[in-house]
């Protein structure tokens, strides 16, 4: 007789059901969220388990190492795919959800996902936080801006480095102002000086990755984009073809087709938004600012010419991330082709 669980998991707790290969439920227990208290219920049970699943999310990655640590055969499922499957379900219960998984697992219809590795965990942790000072950088910029304009006072265009001259310069006139405005100023100051610390620790990571420094020989390709695409993808050979990249990150179009309706729409947007927008910024860099002539730059500036401008970004930022799964995956360079078709 084959077993098989399904793990519903929150923060605190975790559901736990068995099913036998008949689809009846053997066993139920919720559990603390510890791989140790996780595995060692499992493993009480004296049932030989086929499979564990669990649902992809913020806790996935520390479980399933965790899990697979003690010989669970545990098995991570796509999000999107398991929403689908439990949807029918009348009332969602984690119990019922448990019951669920266990249920997929017993079938086999799922879809597993990518685990990633605890490098690229860290540098996943490493843009988000680069990515988060900069956002609330740019909170406080505009908050200034937005309030200084009930006043009638206007910053104006100005550069990233004036932007606290500008404001001190405008305020000062105005004690009652300047002196609140002067704490978000602060505020701002010591958001750059840990941005630019984060940022200096980003290069010398690219710097002293084989990886980064292949994939930056790519142009538009700085160390930004090569950390994000480093930690995106992880390891290349879970892509068994390099044109499978550009979907895996939401660069292709969505398509519906039913009798005899067969419409195209815009790009998918999934995956790994952080991933996507460099690679969106790389292509906006090869076509506007890269001086030197390449296939990919050539054959991006058709489509422009044929369409528009944004379109051509997007399609070369697709073609650039099959590119760049294909030098890492082969060990080579970026071939610049210069003039012919990419």
């Amino acid at each position: 007789m084959r077993y098989y669980a399904g793990l519903d998991v929150s923060v605190k707790t975790t559901a736990v059901c068995v099913v036998d290969e008949h689809g009846k439920v053997v066993r139920e227990r919720s559990l603390a969220t510890e791989p140790e208290s996780l595995a060692d219920w499992l493993s009480k049970t004296g049932l030989p388990i086929d499979r564990v699943g669990h649902e992809a999310g913020p806790m996935s990655a520390w479980l399933h190492e965790g899990l697979a640590g003690k010989g669970v055969p545990i098995v991570c499922v796509e999000a999107r795919h398991m929403q689908s499957a439990l949807a029918a379900m009348r009332n969602k219960t984690d119990r019922n959800d448990a019951c669920g998984i266990a249920q997929m697992m017993r079938t086999g219809w799922y879809r597993t996902v990518h685990v990633k590795s605890g490098r690229a965990q860290e540098l996943r942790l490493l843009l988000v936080a680069r990515q988060t000072l900069i956002d609330n950088r740019r909170n406080i910029e505009n908050t200034i801006r937005g309030t200084l304009k009930v006043f009638g006072i206007k910053v104006g265009p100005v550069s990233r480095l004036r932007f606290c001259e500008r404001v001190r310069e405008l305020v000062c006139n105005r004690p009652e102002i300047a002196e609140t405005i002067e704490a978000l100023l602060k505020a701002r100051d010591a958001l750059m000086a840990q941005y630019h610390e984060l940022h200096r620790r980003l290069k010398a990571i690219a710097r002293a990755d084989e990886v980064c420094r292949r994939l930056m020989s790519a142009p538009g390709v700085g160390p930004v984009v090569a950390v994000n695409f480093r930690a995106g993808v992880d390891a290349p050979e879970r892509f068994a073809r390099s044109s499978s990249v550009g979907a895996h990150f939401g660069m292709t179009p969505q398509r519906y087709a039913s009798g005899e309706t067969d419409r195209q729409g815009a790009i998918s947007k999934c995956g790994d938004e952080m991933v996507r927008t460099a690679l969106y910024e790389a292509a906006n860099v090869l076509l506007t600012r890269t001086k030197r002539a390449s296939g990919l730059k050539t054959w991006g500036l058709a489509i422009a010419r044929r369409s528009c401008m944004a379109k051509a970004k997007v399609a070369v930022a697709r073609k650039l991330s099959v590119i760049l799964h294909r030098m890492w995956a082969d060990g080579t360079e970026f071939c610049w082709g210069e003039g012919a078709p990419a």
